[in-house]
């Protein structure tokens, strides 16, 4: 896989979930994976290959966590907090959902750029944009020694 700022034509549905499932297999405690981009250009779907790939199972239920805003799951790699920041205005509200005892795990955020200056330094950001029917493109920035 190439390295940070690449982009990436993913042509289909399956094409995102391959990606979800390879960040997978790379993620550590203390990760962070921040997913941007307008609504419907595929955040969710990318998060929910990565968590069941993660978990292991490939039929887990992962629901957006749109009302929630914030999902817990088990894995081997530690625990991973899927964050869905849609509802938010700000880092304040980040807090209250827990935000620190999170990052001791691996967090997975979609609408990222509502963490303000509780965005990671060195977090894998994910910009996607729709480019119709099921295509898309992401354009990748970080993890340079992961993704190389």
């Amino acid at each position: 896989m190439p390295t940070a700022d690449t982009v990436l034509h993913l042509p289909d549905l399956a094409a995102t979930e391959a990606l979800g499932a390879r960040l997978a297999r790379l993620m550590r405690r203390g990760d962070a994976i921040l997913l941007d981009g307008p609504l419907g250009a595929g955040k969710s779907a990318l998060a929910r290959a990565l968590i069941r790939t993660a978990v292991g199972d490939p039929a887990l239920d992962v629901p957006s966590p749109s009302y929630t805003l914030v999902q817990a799951y088990d894995t081997p790699a530690g625990p991973v907090h899927h964050f869905d920041l849609w509802r938010l205005d700000g880092p304040a509200g980040v807090v209250e959902l827990g935000w620190d005892e999170a990052r001791r795990g691996i967090v997975v955020v979609e609408w990222a750029e509502r963490l303000g200056a509780l965005r990671p330094d060195d977090a894998l950001a994910i910009v996607l944009q729709s480019s119709g029917d099921d295509s898309r493109q992401a354009v990748l920035s970080g993890w340079a020694e992961r993704l190389g």
